[in-house]
């Protein structure tokens, strides 16, 4: 290891700064007699310029800029000479301190002047006279910079990230160390982004104890939570918990006879978790049924008197004409109820002409409603561009409608800052889960229309509940089912599959003109899917026209060892592309990337698909790591504390595809995977295709998914709350 130096100086300038990661390239006027002016970087917190600051680090020799000092820690330092004193009292973080005053402090005091004010703050009586102001100005700063050099090498010891520092900052104010220091489990529920495993981690270095009452309840609070995410339940029942809770202290080695009943209760008084009958919910959950059935029972709030067209059948004639097409006898239903009811539900598979008639409800609304504010939204960004590009009418996801904010992850659009729309129509609403629908209930109490509309066969949300499912079960709103084929371009059979699976059968898989099944042992898959892909690039395909579907992350036909043969055959090292290692992962200059979590700041959302444009190395001169991404114009930077948000996108999972279509698709079934695939995951994947199928492994394993039902329904009481509401 390199040995540590302290140097002691100024902040002059910063050059860089990251805000995301803390990444900082400055200047820094060393206090020394030559005063010489150096490069430091390194992940620093927030600082004041020419204050002074004592920094923990080595020299490195940058081969672009030269030397540069790396600071690994830092602190205040206290002036010790009469003019940096003299600095000190008449920096900015004294109030109304100009030189004339700071020196006559200085002059009064000598160089142990700070001392002599902690000790005594009315040694300042003398020298400001009954100036009251300016010696309370003294006196909190000399407070905020003791308060700050404590909590910087507080926080440096507990390893917490300077994001998370920001936030703490922001939450905790000047108490945050003490606050921290007493009771770290706190900061789950305050501070977004801090889980049990962060705050565990600085509990233990702060010493506390495996089995101490605040750690107990955090574990048995973030056990409910955990256990909903992983199975979707929006509950556990009590049984259940009680065996998932002794499982985890056995693996954490604590002994169960802590008083869990006393910790228990206190949640339950402290409205942590609440407890049904033998059901167990975290808040946020409980709070989300209960607050979607509520604004369900009460919608709309606002009187809807303009929302009938009194000459429905003339418009819709008109619109026939005008586009020249025939509406069928229930696509002419579900505009109707559309427009006489308040909130109304369109369900229907691929081809059944949801499109359309979106079109011609967005056409019939702004022509008789044109002051009306309408929006469109769905749950991913892919969704919403497709939704956008077949109305013909902007369309944003649900995050970037209720200004969704990463930092804190709330949402800027709520009770007090409502939307301020007439009509609202979502798409894709089987991917909507509790908590996101609950947050646009909260913000839509001006809204007098809304429309949802999805395909109740496909897979559940990525989070806790079945919103569509329980919407439509509840039988409490107006719901069309679309049942008829329309479309009869290209793709039509791939439709006709998705329906003959609904069905549990498969009969046009061996014989449509757009699906194709190869036959092959699991050991020649890989080979296969890369000869289909290549023969497609002969075609003329691109990279972003083919998509390779799987069910699971490992194994031969996993997610990850494809991801890793594409990239070696579709973006192969070479001098050219700059890289940059993550873990097992490679990343290349122009390989195919999907994004994992929203970023709503940037417009890129978890399910987007990009391209690496720029890899900028540290050791190449850059400030720091750094990938550039491409999402359909959108151009977002990664620093290396953002890596983990990128995956590759040669092949991703059918969960994430959903949303999206692709002209090919490309989807390896196993017997090995049986475990894992059932009807509605089949469907769900094979819809997503537009022109072309190709399904390649095990024909026995494929008939045998679409003929299993046997899927693990989640556990919710939305649709109950409905009915009681």
């Amino acid at each position: 290891m390199e040995d540590q130096l302290v140097i002691s100086g100024k902040f002059t300038h910063v050059r860089y700064r990251h805000d995301m990661s803390g990444f900082t390239v400055a200047s820094f006027k060393l206090n020394d007699h030559q005063e010489k002016t150096i490069t430091v970087t390194g992940i620093l917190p927030s600082f004041d310029l020419n204050t002074l600051y004592e920094c923990v680090g080595h020299y490195k020799e940058h081969e672009r800029y030269g030397l540069q000092f790396e600071i690994n820690e830092m602190h205040l330092q206290q002036p010790s000479d009469e003019q940096t004193l003299i600095e000190y009292f008449s920096s900015s973080r004294f109030s109304g301190i100009g030189k004339v005053s700071a020196k006559k402090i200085v002059d009064a005091l000598g160089l142990d002047a700070i001392e002599k004010i902690e000790k005594d703050p009315h040694v300042l009586d003398d020298i400001f006279k009954k100036d009251e102001k300016r010696i309370q100005s003294i006196i909190k700063g000399i407070q905020e910079s003791n308060q700050l050099d404590d909590s910087v090498l507080f926080f440096n010891q507990i390893g917490l990230n300077v994001r998370i520092l920001e936030k703490i900052k922001v939450v905790y104010g000047e108490d945050a160390m003490h606050i921290i220091q007493e009771n770290p489990y706190r900061m789950i529920e305050d501070i977004d982004g801090v889980g049990f495993k962060t705050s565990d981690r600085v509990a233990s270095i702060l010493g506390f104890e495996k089995n101490h009452p605040y750690r107990m309840k955090a574990l048995i609070e973030s056990e409910v939570l955990e256990s909903c995410i992983r199975s979707g339940n929006s509950y556990i029942e009590k049984d259940e918990f009680e065996k998932a809770l002794i499982n985890r202290l056995k693996k954490e080695n604590i002994q169960s006879d802590f008083d869990f009943e006393s910790c228990f209760q206190q949640l339950v008084l402290e409205r942590f978790i609440v407890v049904e009958e033998d059901r167990i919910y975290h808040h946020t959950q409980y709070d989300a049924e209960k607050g979607i059935a509520s604004f369900l029972r009460d919608f709309p709030y606002v009187n809807d008197t303009n929302t009938l067209i009194s000459s429905l059948d003339e418009e819709i004639k008109i619109i026939e004409e005008e586009l020249n097409i025939q509406y069928e006898e229930k696509q002419i239903e579900a505009i109707k109820m559309f427009f006489t009811h308040p909130f109304s539900i369109l369900t229907g598979g691929p081809g059944t002409g949801k499109t359309t008639i979106v079109k011609a409800i967005l056409t019939l609304y702004q022509k008789f409603f044109h002051s009306d504010q309408i929006m469109l939204c769905a749950p991913t960004g892919r969704a919403a561009k497709r939704l956008s590009e077949c109305s013909n009418m902007p369309a944003c996801t649900m995050h970037r409608l209720l200004k969704w904010d990463l930092e804190t992850n709330t949402f800027m659009m709520n009770e007090e800052e409502p939307l301020f729309l007439d009509c609202l129509i979502i798409d894709e609403f089987s991917m909507v889960d509790q908590w996101l629908f609950y947050n646009l209930c909260k913000a839509a109490r001006h809204i007098k229309k809304i429309m949802i509309i999805g395909d109740e066969d496909q897979l559940p949300s990525v989070g806790i509940g079945t919103v569509l499912k329980d919407c439509i079960e509840s039988k409490q709103f107006p719901t069309l089912r679309l049942e008829k084929i329309f479309r009869q371009t290209s793709g039509s059979d791939i439709v006709e599959l998705a329906y003959e699976i609904k069905n549990g059968t498969c009969d046009i898989l061996k014989k449509g003109k757009d699906i194709a099944f190869f036959e092959c042992p699991q050991n020649n898959i890989k080979d296969q899917i890369l000869n289909i892909v290549s023969m497609a690039f002969e075609k003329g395909y691109y990279d972003q026209d083919i998509q390779v579907l799987s069910p699971i992350y490992s194994g031969v036909c996993g997610i990850d060892q494809l991801n890793l043969s594409l990239q070696k055959m579709l973006n192969p090292a070479n001098p050219f592309s700059k890289e940059i290692k993550v873990g097992y992962r490679t990343f290349r200059e122009h390989d195919k990337v999907l994004q994992l979590k929203n970023l709503p700041d940037e417009d890129v959302y978890n399910g987007d698909i990009g391209e690496i444009i720029e890899i900028q190395k540290k050791e190449e001169g850059y400030p720091a790591d750094c990938i550039i991404a491409d999402f359909d114009g959108i151009i977002v930077e990664y620093s290396r504390e953002r890596f983990d948000l990128l995956t590759h996108a040669y092949c991703i999972s059918i969960h994430k595809s959903q949303g999206s279509e692709y002209p090919i698709v490309i989807l390896p079934l196993i017997s090995q995977h049986s475990y894992v695939l059932n009807r509605r995951l089949i469907y769900t994947a094979v819809t997503r295709a537009k022109q072309s199928l190709i399904l390649l492994g095990s024909y026995e394993a494929c008939v045998k998914a679409i003929q299993n039902q046997n899927e693990r329904v989640r556990k919710t009481t939305l649709k109950r709350r409905i009915l009681d509401e």
